[in-house]
């Protein structure tokens, strides 16, 4: 047998070869194949974690352009959403609002939630609910340091906890800890505010959304001395040292479907029959229980929180009542809360004064969409209300500006024509560099104490560096009135009501193209009427804090507001002025005051106001109004910069070792706003502002920086790994390899042929 197997073997060599070769090839095929495949798996992990990473890091409009993703076991979910049910009472001159935020956790996984929201600019904030299922916790009110400090403990020790601080008086954070997977949270925030009034008119307004805050880049540091004459300062290089907490994920309406449903319902409880109550942005279905009551409910249910919702309401006689008078006894103390709507002068006998209007208009990319269509249409209308005696100048901004006279000129045909041309011609792109076209608009050339000066403000405010322009307005305002005219479905109210107060003018909110006409009209006939003027409030018996403490001047169909802490309600209020030329006076009994509800929170909320602006107005130190702020927030419980609310569940309810995701929840786009405007053109800020002469055609037109990326945009680790190199150059070893051996092979493939 060992014969013939040899024999056999030997007869058929070149087969015996050739198999061997055709196994060797083989499994050399089979080892290229699997280092292959090891290498396409190493290359979609880094792919992936790299797309994780910028989908948690990337600003919006990049990547991270729909919603967060949490992953888990390999695979990814879409973030917690929220829906949010707002509940407004109003009692005569006030309303009470009870905002509930609903925060639930479809994923395997423990997380926080962190959510940017805006509430009323006038509202204090004074209760917190946390409920997870049959239990409810109340918060507290606590120094903001020490509130984070409870928060951060809780969320440490697996606690559920809820924080609630203010940004802005108008932008709320609210963080939410461990939320179980599968658990729903709700997380319920109530305010006190007062109704606005202005003519035959009463007004309430719910933000529902935080437009995106163009935020410029420091340039030049600020210097602050201190007071004592020693010499020593401070500098202040970032006009918006805190943009990454106003600056939450926003959606590409292109691209994703809207969030953050929205149902609202408001209890109109007015105290005289009622007219016509009308809802400006949204449908709504009204009930009418009986002639003083009215229930507001959205037709559709719930809605996108997109554009700020709006409701007016107006007497069923034809004129409101032009007095009213609240009070409030809570402590030792009476409160008290004054409506007075000073006497009309007759036109006839006022002659019209000359004036000189500046108009500013924002063009840039937040004004994209409707905002600027609304805006021209304003400033086009309010162009032709000029009188032949006027001057005016018009200045338009984005991250450049164009003035568009040398100086102001006389309101003719042929001035006012041309303006009108370029207005026109605008188109929004860019940034929002506020503060020089304030600036220059206030910069008064002509200095003619016969004129009276009013600088027309038309923007959505969407900035975030406001203190900047209060300190403008502060510092050249001289003989000029501002006035703040705010355009779009979400402006900055906080800023246009504190740069009017600063400016001793008045706000005008223009929602919608169809407003234009009206809302300018009131505007022309503050502007072409004169103020009251020279007001003072005096108590009779009672000792009174009053607020505000300086008694603004009130325009044509506005009336004045004064809140007072007394320490008895006894005797009357006498309030004086001068309406044109003439003396003013009215004397309010205090016994004929009706009950009022909150008025101890209005009044400590604006005598915070008048702390922050007398901060601005360098009459109190930073230290000093910080302390007097401070000291209000605790006495009265309520939200500000300096306080938050903070609830804690005391029993731990997240396993000891499990980890806890972050989950920053993304908000709307404004309605009629340009995703692209905003976020696609937003620009560097130039070396040096371009201030250019429109009428100076031979100068060369301002050359516009180039786009950058948003500012808080932040890079994906997408660096190659070490681990991916060493498989890399492992599988080049291994090819070297394969080819040393074929080519060795090649003489063996000679001799079989």
């Amino acid at each position: 047998m060992d014969t013939y197997g040899t024999a056999d073997h030997d007869d058929h060599p070149m087969l015996n070869r050739l198999i061997k070769l055709g196994l060797f090839l083989l499994a050399q095929g089979i080892a290229v194949m699997l280092m292959a495949f090891v290498a396409l798996l190493v290359s979609f992990g880094t792919s992936w974690s790299a797309t994780t990473e910028q989908a948690s890091l990337l600003q919006p409009g990049d990547a991270r352009s729909g919603t967060l993703l949490l992953k888990q076991d390999g695979a990814y979910t879409e973030a917690i959403r929220l829906g949010i049910d707002i509940d407004v009472t109003v009692s005569g001159p006030t309303l009470r609002a009870r905002v509930t935020q609903v925060f639930r956790n479809p994923t395997k996984d423990w997380v926080e939630a962190t959510y940017v929201y805006p509430l009323a600019t006038n509202g204090a904030v004074d209760a917190l609910k946390m409920v997870v299922g049959d239990r409810v916790i109340v918060g507290d009110i606590e120094e903001r340091q020490q509130a984070r400090v409870i928060y951060e403990q809780a969320r440490r020790a697996g606690q559920k906890a809820a924080l609630t601080e203010q940004e802005r008086p108008n932008i709320f954070t609210n963080s939410v800890a461990n939320i179980g997977p599968g658990e729903t949270v709700l997380v319920q925030i109530e305010y006190q505010e007062p109704v606005h009034q202005s003519g035959n008119e009463y007004s309430l307004r719910l933000p529902l959304v935080v437009a995106p805050r163009y935020s410029p880049a420091p340039i030049v540091q600020s210097v602050d001395f201190r007071n004592d004459g020693s010499g020593w300062g401070a500098t202040h290089s970032d006009p918006v040292p805190d943009r990454d907490r106003i600056s939450p994920p926003v959606l590409d309406p292109a691209k994703n479907a809207p969030v953050n449903p929205t149902s609202i319902t408001v209890r109109l409880k007015s105290g005289f029959a009622l007219g016509e109550v009308k809802s400006h942005h949204h449908n709504v279905k009204v009930e009418s229980p009986d002639n003083t009551t009215r229930v507001v409910t959205l037709t559709a249910g719930a809605v996108p929180a997109d554009r700020d919702f709006e409701l007016t309401w107006k007497p069923a006689a034809a004129k409101a009542p032009s007095v009213g008078l609240f009070r409030e006894h809570v402590g030792d103390a009476d409160y008290l809360l004054a409506f007075v709507t000073p006497a009309t002068a007759e036109q006839a006998m006022q002659k019209p004064l000359p004036r000189e209007v500046v108009f500013v208009i924002d063009n840039s990319g937040s004004m994209g969409g409707t905002s600027i269509v609304q805006a021209k249409a304003s400033l086009t209308y309010a162009l032709s209300r000029l009188q032949p005696n006027d001057r005016f100048n018009v200045i338009r901004f984005d991250d450049t500006m164009d003035v568009l006279f040398a100086a102001s000129v006389p309101a003719d045909a042929a001035h006012v024509g041309e303006a009108t041309s370029f207005v026109s011609a605008l188109q929004a792109r860019g940034g929002t560099e506020m503060v020089p076209a304030m600036r220059a608009a206030l910069t008064d050339t002509l200095g003619d104490t016969s004129m009276v000066r009013q600088v027309v403000f038309l923007t959505d405010g969407a900035i975030g560096n406001e203190q900047q322009l209060f300190e403008t307005i502060t510092a050249m305002r001289g003989r000029s009135r501002v006035f703040m005219v705010g355009i779009g479905s979400a402006p900055n109210t906080y800023l246009m009501t504190r740069a009017s107060e600063l400016g001793r003018g008045a706000f005008t909110h223009i929602g919608s193209v169809e407003q234009v006409e009206e809302r300018m009209r009131g505007l022309f006939a503050k502007l072409e009427n004169p103020a009251v003027t020279g007001l003072s409030a005096k108590f009779s018996e009672a000792k009174a804090d009053v607020t505000p403490a300086i008694i603004p001047d009130v325009y044509r169909d506005e009336p004045l507001v004064l809140a007072a802490k007394l320490d008895k309600l006894a005797g009357s209020l006498e309030i004086k002025g001068r309406v044109g030329d003439r003396p003013w006076s009215v004397t309010l009994p205090l016994q004929n005051a009706a009950e009022g509800k909150g008025l101890s929170k209005l009044w400590a909320r604006r005598k915070i106001g008048d702390a922050e602006v007398a901060r601005t107005l360098r009459e109190m130190t930073p230290e000093e109004s910080d302390k007097a702020i401070l000291a209000l927030a605790l006495d009265h419980q309520i939200v500000t910069r300096l306080t938050s609310l903070v609830a804690v569940d005391k029993t731990p309810s997240r396993p000891e070792g499990e980890p806890l995701k972050l989950s920053e929840l993304p908000i709307n786009l404004p309605a009629g706003w340009d995703l692209e405007k905003v976020f696609g053109e937003r620009q560097q800020l130039p070396a040096q502002l371009h201030e250019r002469h429109a009428d100076a055609r031979n100068q060369p037109a301002a050359r516009r920086p180039t786009p950058a990326a948003p500012d808080a945009i932040r890079l994906p680790k997408t660096a190659t790994s070490a681990e991916l190199k060493m498989i890399a150059g492992l599988i080049l070893i291994v090819l070297a390899l394969i080819l040393f051996v074929f080519n060795r092979r090649q003489p063996l493939l000679t001799d079989a042929a």
